[in-house]
């Protein structure tokens, strides 16, 4: 089973930087692996995802601002946000997969497995 625990959320200001972590157990399995977010409202959406390859895929939204990457030594996923606006702010989850639907168009689907949350304010 694989489980993902997200940390690094805060409260920053705008133009600041902030990175977040994601940590999983059964985690090297998984092929696929992304970062979605939800704000106040909205429905969640896609923000980055990244392929076994190291192939990536960004929202327009945070393209250029925003990396997603992965160390493969120690599970874990991180997310580096750079020049944060205020319509970043959300609760930003991890997720992974090992089928790869959907992690060209930054879809849901095919990422089985979910961290809880972490909540990131852009004031």
């Amino acid at each position: 089973d694989v489980q993902l625990v997200e940390s690094g959320g805060g409260s920053v200001q705008a133009g600041e930087s902030l990175t977040l972590s994601c940590a999983g157990r059964g985690y090297s399995f998984s092929r696929y692996w992304a970062w979605f977010r939800q704000a106040p409202g909205k429905k969640r959406e896609g923000v980055a995802t990244l392929d076994r390859y190291g192939g990536t895929r960004y929202a327009d939204s945070v393209r250029g601002r925003f990396t997603i990457s992965k160390d493969n030594a120690e599970y874990i996923l991180y997310l580096q946000m750079n020049s944060l606006k205020d319509e970043d702010t959300a609760v930003y989850y991890c997720a992974a997969g090992s089928s790869g639907l959907g992690w060209q168009s930054l879809r849901e689907d095919g990422f089985p497995y979910w961290g809880q949350g972490t909540q990131v304010t852009v004031s």
